[in-house]
Formats: structure tokens, sequence, C-alpha cells
């Protein structure tokens, strides 16, 4: 009797199963999305085409050949002129993009990991000074904080003649931030060898420090190791070849500064602005992370006889670290895609520099999309990356 009541209920559960198959009908409502994009894909492709041929508008990426005939007030990496090409002069804006981002990030970084672990400090000037940057930045457009650096901190610096001298043979006034350019002379490049054996040694004592710790509970002084590799292999490898290193100064004359580098006031003020902006928001991050550490592990760490510092760098800020990494990533991408409000103060990033392009050539679907690419290359780079760092800094279980 039990085999005569179980045979028609299983037939008619196979009949049904893949209706109400979670799995089934997973892959039924991804296979009509992929669909429904493609053909809304296809249907703005077919559209644009159509609106262009009418138009009679020239469409293709073959513009990119023709001469710019436009300057461009900072070209640090390439060597750029009127006469180059369009594509020269959007390699400019990218690298020029990726420069603000890199230093901004990791300026943001830093300031945003002082103000956050200051904002829980139990000193309460500290505290409370961080807690009204935090306030204060947190509340502004960034766009206004790039204008408060270029028209309120830089442009009121002194002209040329009236420069800030600093030490080291610097000075700062409303053109820039003037310093010794390096000249490097014949054999300098073992320098730069001797930098990237620094790095990789860094990299395996790293390696090497960790181990010998977790077998024997021994620590090594890798800081100062890394940083006398880093620095001492590229001097060694200078003096080895005699010094073929000098530098060209910047001379102050009667009305502007002559020789040496120059960092302009618009980078100035994008970089500091992007910097001082998202290092607010860092600065929460930060806080929150250490928030989720469980104090349990500091009164243990006290228990053991160590300090608030060490407590702090040793114990309570890796853990936090699992925390902070995945918003500190979406951070990284904003400061990544702020940066296109250079075109604001003039500086030549990606966004200018297409601007200038699409208004000369009209090629306004190819600019728009290199600007699309470009910021998503970006950010798909950021976000690979910062994955892969927190997967290694990951709770490994046993």
């Amino acid at each position: 009797m039990a085999s005569q009541d179980i045979t028609p209920v299983g037939r008619d559960s196979a009949k049904v199963s893949l209706l109400y198959d979670p799995k089934f009908r997973g892959y039924i409502f991804q296979a009509v999305v992929v669909l429904a994009i493609a053909g809304l894909g296809y249907w703005i492709v077919d559209n644009t085409i159509a609106n262009l041929q009418r138009a009679r508008l020239a469409t293709g990426f073959g513009f990119l050949d023709g001469r710019s005939g436009f300057d461009i007030s900072s070209s640090p990496y390439l060597a750029y002129t009127s006469d180059s090409t369009y594509l020269q002069a959007l390699w400019v804006g990218i690298l020029n993009t990726l420069t603000v981002a890199v230093v901004g990030i990791v300026t943001a970084t830093i300031i945003g990991f002082i103000i956050g672990i200051g904002r829980l400090s139990h000193n309460w000037l500290i505290r409370k000074i961080c807690t009204v940057y935090v306030e204060v930045f947190r509340n502004i457009p960034p766009l206004l904080v790039i204008f408060f650096w270029y028209l309120g901190v830089l442009s009121v610096l002194p002209q040329a003649r009236q420069s800030i001298a600093l030490p080291l043979n610097m000075y700062l006034n409303n053109r820039g931030f003037f310093f010794p350019a390096p000249v490097f002379g014949e054999g300098a490049g073992l320098a730069g060898v001797g930098l990237l054996v620094g790095i990789a040694g860094t990299f395996f004592v790293r390696r090497w420090a960790y181990k010998r710790q977790m077998a024997t509970g021994q620590q090594f002084p890798v800081g100062w190791t890394s940083l006398g590799l880093i620095i001492g292999l590229p001097l060694l490898a200078l003096a080895i070849k005699g010094f073929p290193l000098s530098f060209d100064y910047p001379v102050l004359g009667a009305f502007n500064l002559r020789g040496g580098a120059q960092i302009g006031p618009e980078f100035m003020s994008l970089y500091l602005a992007l910097s001082f902006y998202t290092a607010a928001f860092i600065a929460e991050i930060v806080r929150a992370g250490i928030r989720g550490v469980g104090k349990g592990q500091s009164e243990a760490s006290h228990a053991l006889g160590l300090r608030a510092g060490p407590t702090t760098r040793l114990v309570v800020v890796p853990q936090a670290m699992r925390i902070i990494i995945p918003p500190l990533t979406s951070q990284y991408l904003n400061l990544t895609k702020n940066s296109s409000l250079a075109v604001a103060i003039g500086y030549p990033d990606l966004v200018a520099v297409g601007g200038t392009i699409l208004n000369q050539t009209g090629r306004s679907i190819e600019v728009v999309a290199i600007f699309m690419v470009v910021y998503l290359s970006l950010s798909v780079l950021t976000s690979l990356f910062m994955n892969w760092f927190n997967a290694k800094m990951a709770l490994v279980e046993r």
C-alpha cells in the first residue's frame, strides 16, 4: 500500500519540478534579462547609426590621427606640441588623470587613517579637531573645495618676485611650487635597476619575516630593512657610477623663476582638494572599522603589557582592515572619477583635453565613448587590485 501511495506523487512532482525549481527559474530570468539588454543595445546602436547617416555626419576614430592644433599646459610625461595628434593629446590627458588619482589616493589614505584614529583619541582637543574636519569636508561639494584651494589659497600667494623661500632651494608663489629638477647623467639608469631590486628584496624580506614570526614569535625590523633596501641600493648604484646625478635649481629672477621643475597651481588645487575631501570619508570608514573590532582585543593586549600605540598598530588595525577595505574601494573609485572636475580650473585631465577635441572635431559619440572606456578600465583595475588585497587580508579558516 505504501508503494501505491508514493508512485503517483512522484510522477506529479516530476511533471512540475522544472516550473518550481528555483535554479531553473533563475536561468530563465537571466536569459530573459540578457536578451532584453541585447535587444536594447541593438536598438540604441541601430538608431544612432541611422540618425548619423540621416544627418550626414562622419563616424569612426580616424580623426585621432589628425593634428591637434592646441597646446596643453601640463605634459610632464610626453613630449607634446600643437603639431601632435589628437591621440597623443588624449594620452597626455589620461596620464594627467592617472597622476592625480594615484597621488590623491595615497595622500587621502594617509590623512584619512590619521583623522579616523584621531577621532577615537582620548585627548579631547585632538578628538574634536578631527570631528570638525570630518563634518566640514563631508558636507561641502568637492567642486567648492577645489575652488577654495585654487581661488582662496593658491591665488592669494605672493607673486614670483616675492616668492616664499622654502628649504632646499624650493619656492612657493601664485604660479605654483618650484623645486630642484634632477638631471641624470650617463650610467644613472643603474639606480633604477637598484630601486627595482630593492622593491623585490623588500617583498621577499617581508614574506620571510612573516614566516619567521609565525614559527618563532620573533619580530624582524621589516620597516627599517625595507627602507634601507629601497633607498640604499639606488644610492649604492649611483656611488658605483660616480654619482652621475646633478640638480637644476630654480633661480629667482626679476619677474619669474628660471630653471628647476614646477608644479602648477591647477594640479596642486585639484590634488589637495580631492585628497582632503576624500580623506574625510575614509576617516569615517577607518573609525567604523576600528569600532567593529571587539573591545576584548584591546583589553587582552593591554593585559599582555602592550601600550596604546602598539596595540592600535599591531592588534586593532590589522583586524579592522577586513572591515575597512571593501568601502575603501568605493572612495578610491570616487576620487578617480571626481578628478574630472579639473575642467573647472583648467587642469588638462582626460575630460578637459577630450572636451577640446570634441569642440574641434564634433565627434561627440567617439569622444564620450573614450571617456567611458577609460574610466571604466580604471575602475575595474582598481576594484580588481582591492579585491585581491581584501582576499589577502581575509581570515583563513582552519
